[in-house]
């Protein structure tokens, strides 16, 4: 996929986070950079010069690659969540039959039926209640996710800023001075977005706690209506610990280590995060 297709991507999920922000909150959302060096300014020089400018449009590309992974797992976080409120909704309504079954087997005074309806009434409750934690659960996960695509997005504008420095570095080394050439403008554009980026991957690691949080509450009622029911429930757990590891936000999706200023004179991969559990 071509630079200018990852670039037009990029920016088309930038205006989507944007829009989605306007709607509270006051975040402006994630906005393209005002700064650029056209490129053709620095064709002249010897290509083995142009090391810093090839790693961080590598770096670049990266960066919008995992971005575009962000989205991809939170579309599908979206379609699980819509199917644990459904879930959700049919658990509530198998209690209420639950109930109504053991208000008719008590009027019965059947003794055995009684117990049958009470033992069913109480799996009834508590899978309703581990459904209702499940939605929380998967509600924190999306969160996390869509905190985790902004992240990427800042990301991606931060390596997009390293490698218009890496440019504007190279020309300056030349004494390559285009029309209204200001160095200082490309440093302060690179620092302005590393911190950005710094920022809101604090802000996804937090809703990644608040997730992880919400997976112990419905891992205990989940485990407590299992062992009633008798029987171990399959409902997905995206956060959990597998061979080779999930999270989608390790290994192709998030993996940025984001630094300050300093990074842009020496761009890199980015690096993978320790995997920890989705």
């Amino acid at each position: 996929m071509s630079n200018l297709r990852l670039s037009s991507l990029l920016r088309a999920s930038a205006l989507a986070l944007a829009l989605a922000a306007c709607g509270g909150g006051g975040d402006p959302g994630p906005r393209p950079l005002s700064t650029h060096f056209q490129q053709s300014y620095i064709a002249q020089v010897a290509v083995d010069q142009q090391g810093e400018v090839v790693a961080a449009n590598s770096a670049w590309d990266v960066a919008k690659r995992e971005q575009m992974k962000a989205e991809a797992d939170l579309r599908e976080a979206r379609n699980t969540l819509d199917i644990a409120k459904n879930e959700a909704k049919t658990a509530k309504i198998d209690e209420d039959s639950a109930r109504k079954n053991y208000d008719a087997a008590k009027a019965s005074a059947d003794q055995t039926r009684i117990a049958e309806a009470e033992k069913a009434q109480q799996a009834a409750n508590l899978s309703r209640n581990a459904a209702d934690e499940r939605v929380k659960y998967y509600q924190g996960y999306h969160d996390w996710l869509k905190a985790h695509l902004r992240a990427t997005t800042e990301a991606a504008f931060w390596r997009e800023a390293q490698y218009e420095l890496a440019m504007a570095n190279l020309a300056q080394k030349n004494n390559i001075a285009p029309p209204s050439f200001n160095h200082d403008k490309f440093v302060d554009q690179e620092g302005q977005r590393a911190k950005r980026a710094t920022d809101y991957r604090g802000k996804a690691d937090d809703a990644k706690g608040k997730a992880s949080d919400a997976r112990s509450r419905w891992l205990a009622i989940q485990g407590e209506a299992d062992k009633v029911l008798g029987k171990k429930s399959e409902y997905p757990d995206p956060m959990a610990n597998k061979a080779g590891g999930d999270d989608p936000t390790a290994g192709g999706a998030g993996g940025m280590t984001v630094g300050g200023s300093d990074a842009a004179s020496d761009p890199k991969a980015p690096e993978q995060p320790e995997s920890a559990p989705q």
